[in-house]
C-alpha cells in the first residue's frame, strides 16, 4: 500500500465489499421498478440472487481468511476486515428481505393475476395435488437420498449451493432423530402442473396459464414414503454456500489448467461462508446445523421462503410471455461483414479496412465466426484472447475447443 494512500483521508474512499453491495442493491431496483414488465422484474430477482451467491463466495469468504488469520489492518477507507464483515452482513440482510419481500407480497400476486401461477403445495387442489403427487412417484422419488445422523452415520457432506431438508423424525418409541435431503438439483425447482389457455389478448392472440409448485414443497409432503414406520415430525428448508475463491499462486501458474482443475475440485470442500435457513426453523436446528458445519451465528442468514432466487431464472426462460418481457432486440451487422460483401473469409474483409463492432448494438457473430475461420486456416498460429464469464453452451468456446483440436 504506498504511502500517498495512507496520507490521503478515508472518507475519500469507497469500501470494495460494501460498494459490490451497493451495486447488488441497484440490480434490485431495476426488479422494484413498476416500469419494468413483470418478467423482467423477475428476471432481475434471479440475478441478484445469483450474484449475491458470488459475493459471498469470493468477496465474503476473502475478509473471512482475513479475520479467521487476525489480520487487522486497517483498509484505506477506515476499516478493518470484522468491521467489513459485519457491514456487509448488515446490508445484505436488508437487500435480501427487501427482495424475498418484494417477491412474496407483490410480484408473486402481481404474476398470478396474469396467468403465471407461483402455488404453494398447502394451496393446490385435487386435482393438482394428484398430478404432482404422481410426478414426485415417478420421477422425484427414485433419486433421494436422505442420510440420518446419529453415532454411526457422521454429518454429511453438503455441497455448495445445494437445497436442502432439514428433518425430524420421531421412532415409536418417542425418540426424535434428525436427517437431511438434498433437493435434487437436476430436477426442476419449480415443477410445472400444467398450461391451459386463458382468455383471449387485445390483440387477438391467447395467452396461457402457467402452474408451478415449489420442489422442496412437494418432497416435504411426501416424507412419508422415505421414512417408513417413522413419523416425520417437521422439515425446514436451509441452504449454503461455501469457499469458492480461486487463488493462484505464481509457482503454480506452470500449468495453468490443471491449476484450475484443481481450484474447481476444491470448491465442493470450501468452508461454509453462509447458510440461509427458512423463519421457522427452530433454534435447536439451526444450532445443530451451525455445530456440525462448523461456523458461527454470524454466519446464519434467517430470511422468508423461498432461498435461492437464482432459481427464478426458471420461470423467465421457459415462459413464453412476450407481452410480460422486454422487445426482442435484434443486433445489426456492420456492412463490411454481410455476406454479400464478404468476397472470400473474413480474414479479406479485415485486409480491405478495420471494423469496428459494438456490443451488444452489432451482433457477437462474426466474432464467432472470425474465431471459426482463424481455427480452421493452417496459417493462424495461435489465438490470444480473453474470455470473461461465458454463458452455458457459449459458441465462442465451441470455436475456441475447435481451435484447440486443430492444433
Amino acid at each position: 500500500m504506498s504511502t500517498v494512500t495512507h496520507q490521503l483521508p478515508p472518507e475519500l474512499f469507497v469500501n470494495r465489499e460494501l460498494s459490490l453491495l451497493e451495486f447488488q442493491r441497484r440490480v434490485l431496483d431495476e426488479a422494484l421498478d413498476p416500469g419494468n414488465p413483470l418478467l423482467e422484474q423477475l428476471k432481475f430477482l434471479a440475478i441478484f440472487g445469483s450474484n449475491m451467491d458470488e459475493f459471498f463466495m469470493v468477496r465474503v469468504s476473502g475478509i473471512r481468511k482475513q479475520v479467521e488469520a487476525r489480520i487487522m489492518e486497517v483498509f484505506p477507507d477506515g476499516l478493518t476486515p470484522p468491521e467489513v464483515l459485519a457491514s456487509s452482513r448488515k446490508v445484505s440482510l436488508e437487500l435480501y428481505g427487501k427482495a424475498l419481500h418484494f417477491l412474496n407480497k407483490k410480484l408473486i400476486p402481481r404474476l398470478d393475476k396474469v396467468g403465471i401461477h407461483l402455488l404453494e403445495y398447502t394451496k393446490l387442489t385435487k386435482t393438482q395435488l394428484d398430478k404432482v403427487n404422481q410426478y414426485y412417484n415417478e420421477v422425484v422419488f427414485p433419486v433421494l437420498t436422505p442420510l440420518a445422523l446419529d453415532p454411526g452415520h457422521p454429518f454429511p457432506h453438503i455441497s455448495n449451493l445445494s437445497l436442502n431438508l432439514a428433518i425430524v423424525i420421531r421412532d415409536k418409541k418417542g425418540h426424535e432423530k434428525f436427517a437431511r435431503l438434498k433437493v435434487p438439483d437436476t430436477l426442476p425447482r419449480l415443477v410445472p402442473i400444467k398450461r391451459s389457455s386463458g382468455s383471449v389478448r387485445k390483440d387477438g392472440t391467447i395467452p396461457h396459464h402457467h402452474y408451478f409448485v415449489w420442489l422442496e414443497q412437494l418432497i416435504a409432503a411426501n416424507l412419508g414414503s422415505l421414512f417408513p414406520g417413522l413419523e416425520v415430525v417437521a422439515a425446514y428448508p436451509f441452504r449454503i454456500i461455501r469457499d469458492a475463491d480461486v487463488e493462484i499462486q505464481e509457482i503454480e501458474a506452470d500449468d495453468l489448467l490443471e491449476t484450475m482443475q484443481q481450484s474447481i475440485r476444491k470448491r465442493k470442500f470450501g468452508s461454509v461462508v453462509q447458510l440461509e435457513v427458512g423463519e421457522e426453523m427452530p433454534q435447536h436446528i439451526r444450532d445443530l446445523l451451525v455445530d456440525n458445519l462448523e461456523i458461527r451465528m454470524n454466519d446464519v442468514y434467517v430470511m422468508p421462503a423461498p432461498l435461492g432466487l437464482s432459481s427464478l431464472w426458471q420461470i423467465y426462460s421457459n415462459v413464453e410471455r412476450y407481452d410480460l418481457k422486454f422487445p426482442l432486440y435484434h443486433p445489426s451487422i456492420p456492412k463490411a461483414l454481410e455476406p454479400a460483401a464478404i468476397t472470400g473469409d473474413i480474414f479479406e474483409s479485415i485486409r480491405r479496412g478495420n471494423i469496428l463492432l459494438h456490443q451488444p448494438y452489432d451482433s457477437f457473430n462474426p466474432v464467432i465466426d472470425f474465431l471459426k475461420a482463424a481455427a480452421r486456416d493452417p496459417d493462424v498460429l495461435a489465438i490470444k484472447q480473453t474470455v470473461y464469464r461465458v454463458g452455458q453452451n457459449a459458441p465462442v468456446v465451441d470455436a475456441l475447443l475447435e481451435a484447440g483440436e486443430s492444433g
